[in-house]
């Protein structure tokens, strides 16, 4: 008689396996049927407007990777990169017109990393140290990082008036015309206004950023010490006391960490757009919330990874990007982004229940 197999294993096997590749699925499903259904969704330019606009969720999303990994929420990213973005403004508009544009934005950068570090460091300090529970002690960061932002601005945007920032931002690596050929890093000398019609530009800047940091953080976690320890803490914080991990000081960086990614995200916002908004993060919270849990990690804590991280993130927004060149109200993305989130925290618990059994 041949081996019989278990129909519980077999279960358990599909589950873990639909688990793991689910997201992926969805996500070539939205491609192949935007791709049909919406004019102009699968072109060069519409990819790369994808990966763009995308870049500034990818990045915060980085540092909420590591929060919800090690059983934590940060609900203040999205305010702390406003007021990062605030503050590094302000800072980048105190130059001169003629100083390199590279020491303004490394200045902006450099002061916006130190009031996020401060958030980063309060919000760790009051989990780790003060055992306070992660959604209250970073739901008070996100009030005061919002009343900050909103003081250091007046309640508005603050104009950033250095040349080339823009560009900086809206840039791409490489730049093709059929009449002036390959440029570097700039368009072809020589052209004309109406030239520009015919320039198409490859390799947006921020999304070289955005790929550089994501490979970054992929290695510290899951080629470092610090990456299995917040592993270790997310999956049993008294084991991971036991076996000696550091954890207080662990969970400190991890919140720095998050915060860290919120301020190179505000200012990745500054270029883009020339100005520092307060509230430049505030429909960021929930999103990369939604990033990091479509992308199979576990609220519980202990389960993750940055590449699905990146998976979610690109879910939400080809969502939102099929869904305005069909030319649907774009508040049905809320509705698709929530249900899709359902989805994924059921197949999660589901995935624990069998593992339980």
């Amino acid at each position: 008689m041949g081996a019989q197999t278990n129909p519980a294993l077999s279960r358990r096997a599909w589950l873990d396996t639909i688990s793991r590749i689910w997201a992926w699925l969805f996500l070539l499903g939205m491609v192949i049927f935007f791709s049909i259904a919406g004019d102009g969704f699968f072109t060069p330019f519409n990819i790369q407007a994808i990966l763009a606009n995308m870049a500034i969720l990818t990045i915060i999303a980085l540092g909420q990777t590591y929060v919800i990994i090690s059983g934590g929420i940060d609900l203040s990213v999205g305010w702390v990169m406003g007021m990062a973005a605030v503050i590094s403004a302000t800072a980048m508009n105190m130059w001169h017109e003629s100083t390199p544009l590279w020491i303004i934005v490394t200045s902006g950068l450099f002061v916006g990393l130190i009031a996020a570090w401060i958030a980063g460091l309060v919000n760790g300090v009051l989990i780790a140290r003060l055992n306070v529970p992660p959604f209250i002690a970073t739901l008070g960061m996100f009030g005061i990082a919002r009343g900050i932002g909103f003081l250091l601005s007046g309640g508005m945007p603050v104009p950033i008036y250095v040349r080339g920032l823009g560009f900086l931002g809206n840039g791409f690596l490489f730049y093709y015309h059929p009449n002036f050929g390959w440029s570097f890093l700039a368009p072809p000398p020589g052209l004309a206004q109406a030239d520009l019609r015919n320039l198409t530009g490859y390799f947006p800047f921020v999304v070289i950023v955005m790929l550089a940091l994501l490979f970054v953080a992929h290695v510290v976690l899951s080629r470092t010490k610090f990456g299995l320890h917040t592993y270790a803490i997310g999956g049993n914080k008294e084991a991971a006391m036991r076996a000696g991990i550091p954890v207080a000081r662990r969970t400190v960086a991890i919140y720095m960490l998050s915060a860290t990614f919120a301020a190179i995200a505000g200012l990745i916002y500054n270029i883009r757009f020339t100005n520092g908004a307060a509230n430049a993060g505030e429909a960021m919270l929930l999103d990369t919330v939604a990033a990091v849990v479509i992308g199979g990690a576990s609220l519980f804590g202990g389960a993750g990874t940055v590449i699905g991280t990146l998976i979610g993130a690109l879910i939400i927004s080809v969502l939102a990007n099929g869904l305005v060149i069909m030319r649907v109200n774009p508040f049905w993305q809320f509705i698709a982004v929530g249900i899709v989130i359902i989805i994924a925290v059921l197949i999660d618990q589901a995935r624990e229940k069998f593992a339980q059994e």
